[in-house]
């Protein structure tokens, strides 16, 4: 599943590249991005919250989905930033969505895809993504190293994500400021918040701690926060959830 995944995102990818001169003038145009960083360094547990319709573990989500709405939920309840999936063919997404969620929030909105090259940064950036994912395990060092200095080139903040401990080595090698943990196991798409546990105390520096995927309950917000990360991220759940607001502001009473 992971291989053809990245093989749709490498053909996008190469049609970003050709269209990279008309991305640099459009991004010039775009208000100033919003901080990941800064809005996750709140005191308490930090809550982003993703808008996906579907994903390769669980299939369809919510077909009904209305962006818009949903973050406009999200805001209500508390959460500090927004993930939105834009990969369409395996996640339901679109880069619509991202600009629909960037138009109804003040929070900032992350580009949750694949990200292969230095051109998806900057159409990230045209469409209103205010951070992007990086994925290690998907990276080569240099690249990785390459396209954490061009989302700060383009004014973005960075998810590095991590699965492992060497992953986490190299995220904190290549000087990442934002590092995600998921706990879903890339091969198998199984989740265990046992994951970012046990990753927790190589979590040094001042890097900012995001515990990604596999967090339902209060009581999976607890865990993470007392493992000492700064945030989750929770996406299903929440797409699930009868009034997401109200799971939202649970989320981040947990603690």
């Amino acid at each position: 599943m992971l291989d053809a995944i990245l093989s749709t995102a490498d053909a996008l990818a190469q049609e970003a590249t050709s269209l990279m001169p008309g991305f640099r003038r459009k991004a010039e145009a775009q208000p100033e991005a919003r901080s990941l960083r800064a809005a996750l360094h709140d005191t308490g547990l930090s809550v982003i919250a993703e808008i996906k319709r579907r994903s390769p573990s669980a299939g369809l989500i919510n077909a009904d989905l209305d962006p818009a709405r949903q973050a406009v939920a999200y805001e209500a309840g508390g959460a500090d930033a927004i993930s939105v999936l834009t990969e369409s063919r395996f996640f339901g997404g679109s880069l619509e969505d991202l600009i629909a969620v960037r138009d109804a929030v003040t929070l900032p909105v992350i580009r949750k895809d694949f990200t292969r090259n230095e051109a998806q940064i900057w159409e990230a950036r045209v469409h209103g993504a205010d951070a992007v994912l990086l994925i290690v395990a998907t990276l080569g060092q240099p690249i990785l190293e390459d396209l954490i200095a061009a989302a700060k080139d383009v004014g973005v903040d960075a998810i590095v994500e991590t699965h492992t401990d060497p992953e986490l080595q190299r995220a904190l090698a290549a000087g990442a400021d934002i590092i995600g943990v998921n706990n879903r196991d890339l091969a198998t798409f199984r989740t265990d918040l046992d994951v970012a546990e046990r990753l927790a105390d190589g979590l040094t520096g001042d890097a900012t701690t995001i515990a990604e995927s596999g967090v339902s309950s209060v009581d999976g917000a607890r865990r993470m926060r007392s493992a000492g990360y700064d945030a989750i991220l929770v996406g299903e759940a929440l797409v699930r959830a009868e009034d997401p607001a109200v799971l939202v502001a649970a989320l981040k009473g947990a603690v």
